[in-house]
C-alpha cells in the first residue's frame, strides 16, 4: 500500500464518520432555533412596542435542519417516482 492510497483511504474514513455523525444529529435533532426571532416565535417592531408573530418560523420558533430538508427532498422524489410505475 502506498502513501497515497492510506491517505485517500483515511479521508474516505473521515468523511463517512462525518457524515453519519451529521446524518445521526439531524435524527435527534432535526429543528434548529429560527435566526430572525431567536427561537422565541415573536417578533418586536422597532418603533411601536408592539409584539407580532415570527412570519419565517410562523410562531414556532423552530427551523427545520439542512439535512431534514434534504431527507424531506429524497423521499418526495422516491414516494413521486414509486407513484408513478
Amino acid at each position: 500500500m502506498t502513501p497515497t492510497d492510506s491517505a485517500t483511504a483515511f479521508l474516505f474514513a473521515a468523511l463517512l464518520i462525518v457524515t453519519l455523525g451529521y446524518a445521526a444529529s439531524c435524527k435527534i435533532w432535526p429543528f434548529k432555533a429560527c435566526r430572525t426571532c431567536g427561537g422565541t416565535g415573536k417578533l418586536r417592531s422597532p418603533f411601536i412596542r408592539a409584539i407580532r408573530h415570527c412570519p419565517r418560523c410562523r410562531a414556532t420558533g423552530l427551523r427545520p435542519r439542512i439535512g431534514l430538508k434534504a431527507w424531506n427532498a429524497y423521499r418526495r422524489l422516491h414516494h413521486s417516482n414509486r407513484r408513478n410505475r
